[in-house]
């Protein structure tokens, strides 16, 4: 199906809404609220048999049941040039591994950029596609997530056998 399309997937990090445009993944949102807050929803059709939201469907469950360590499902992040540089770098980090802000900055040449970093990871539309819960703080704490949101960060870092410190 062509236009904007939606379904929903209930996971162990919650409800997440997957959001296709013109065959190409444009969001995933972890819960109701994110979902309502960042789309306009009477320009969504529910569609959970659209090829693509299938796809991403069955890659979701197989990364929640442990099988699926990467994904390729379409997608074209939007943003500005850091955040792009930032979200590519995201994608580089191996599954059940982590990073710091600060290690982000470095490897994008930006060493004073930590705190524009994380706001990068906020306004990732695309997230455990784009692995953004495995950026955590220097000392392998946890920190935001979504926002403020660590517990799903959590769940995301536990299921990939992370090292982290809650």
């Amino acid at each position: 199906m062509t236009g904007r399309v939606f379904s929903k997937k209930n996971t162990p990090a919650g409800d997440i809404y997957i959001v296709s445009e013109n065959g190409i993944l444009s969001a995933l949102y972890l819960g109701e609220e994110d979902f309502l807050e960042g789309e306009d929803v009477l320009s969504l059709q529910l569609d959970p048999s659209d090829s693509l939201i299938k796809m991403c469907t069955n890659q979701l469950e197989e990364y929640f049941d442990g099988q699926r360590k990467e994904f390729d499902i379409p997608i074209e992040p939007h943003g500005t040039e850091f955040q792009k540089a930032v979200w590519k770098e995201l994608c580089l980090i191996p599954y059940g591994e982590t990073r710091s802000y600060q290690d982000i900055a470095f490897k994008i040449g930006k060493e004073k950029a930590v705190r524009a970093i994380g706001q990068a990871n906020k306004a990732n539309r695309l997230p455990i596609i784009i692995p953004c819960h495995r950026v955590i703080g220097k000392n392998k704490s946890l920190t935001g997530y979504a926002g403020t949101r660590t517990e799903i960060k959590e769940v995301l870092l536990a299921l990939e056998g992370a090292n982290y410190i809650k």
